[in-house]
């Protein structure tokens, strides 16, 4: 990590701390807005990381950006804000300035696709989107659909869009946008080829979840540990039984694996938003998560259940964000249907990313 980067986590860390609190995860999941932790987010550039200075953002790349979204998972932060990065790339990449609005990113459409018909100086658009993350809250909307010429992304104002509320099992917000036949002034349509893009959104919301769960998963083990040290039965601290100690291994394993495979995963998303190794870590770390949790909460027996202790922000979460852009068969499907592509000698080069130069060498 370079210096910049340190100084980045280092503040970001700060506004986290400050902002994004027990209380606050707590009346985000009442349908309470975290206005000021976003006001801080967006008063210190963290919103636009990884987009150019020319177009309205703060410049770095994507592993500054991914990792502030790891820390941000460290502290259940109740806004967007991987969201509101994937928007901001996708949109700068089209040459679009980008703003510190709450922005969040359509991937599922219930049965309505959405459709963009032009008129005059404006857009009527219809569709339905569901799963929308912190719907209720964004100001716009990122979402593919497709208009006169073929496939388009689209930036929808959320003003005159119907949101049917929801939430998954951790409490954030994920809701249904419902435009039916809305006429949108100045509406942004960019041409783009639908199926790539398609794959593309998934790729990087299976990311930002890969990396949020690796942050999740680091907290949930700093808890466990911290609490076995605190923790005292029959005269000692819990951490020096056998039992404890075992479940404590199991846990940082777990979480080691995850961080390495998010790692990995943000490094190639730099040369390839859809490669493989995106779809290896939604893979292992949704197993990581399946694991963990059951294991962090045996660890704090009673305590862990309750709502009054934090550990609930974290698993609940790994619960939620499992199931989200891809669950463990969905992603074991797409490298199935990698490994069938495979030509002779080609898994090795698949599974280390070292080509195979070696000559075959015709014998008599």
């Amino acid at each position: 990590m370079s210096e910049m980067s340190e100084l980045i986590i280092e503040s970001t860390s700060k506004v986290f701390a400050a902002y994004s609190t027990k209380e606050v995860v707590n009346e985000a999941e009442k349908g309470i807005w975290a206005n000021e932790l976003w006001n801080k987010l967006a008063q210190y550039g963290i919103v636009t990381v990884a987009v150019p200075e020319e177009l309205g953002g703060s410049g770095g790349d994507y592993e500054d950006a991914l990792s502030i979204v790891r820390l941000a998972s460290r502290f259940s932060a109740p806004v967007p804000l991987a969201e509101t990065f994937i928007a901001n790339w996708l949109l700068a990449e089209h040459g679009v300035a980008v703003t510190n609005e709450v922005l969040t990113i359509a991937t599922e459409t219930d049965g309505q696709p959405f459709k963009f018909y032009q008129e005059g100086n404006g857009w009527i658009v219809t569709g339905r989107a569901k799963n929308v993350p912190w719907g209720r809250f964004a100001k716009k909307l990122v979402v593919l659909g497709e208009a006169s010429e073929g496939g388009a992304l689209s930036v929808l104002n959320l003003e005159k869009a119907e949101i049917i509320q929801g939430n998954n099992i951790a409490g954030e917000a994920r809701d249904q946008v419902v435009f039916n036949q809305v006429f949108i002034p100045e509406c942004t349509i960019i041409p783009v080829d639908k199926i790539k893009y398609e794959e593309r959104i998934l790729y990087s919301c299976a990311l930002t979840k890969s990396v949020m769960m690796a942050g999740a998963l680091d907290n949930i083990l700093e808890i466990a540990i911290n609490y076995s040290k605190e923790r005292s039965q029959f005269g000692r601290p819990i951490h020096r039984f056998q039992a404890i100690q075992h479940h404590l291994a199991l846990l940082a394993g777990e979480a080691a694996a995850a961080g390495i495979a998010a790692s990995y995963a943000i490094h190639s998303f730099q040369k390839n938003p859809v490669s493989k190794e995106i779809a290896l870590a939604k893979l292992r770390i949704n197993e990581a998560a399946g694991k963990a949790a059951p294991i962090a909460h045996q660890v704090l027996a009673a305590i862990g259940f309750t709502y009054e202790h934090i550990l609930h922000h974290n698993t609940r979460r790994l619960w939620a964000w499992r199931d989200e852009f891809g669950k463990e068969s969905d992603w074991e499907k797409v490298i199935t249907k990698q490994l069938q592509k495979l030509e002779k000698n080609e898994l090795w080069p698949l599974i280390t990313g070292v080509k195979n130069n070696q000559k075959k060498v015709e014998t008599r």
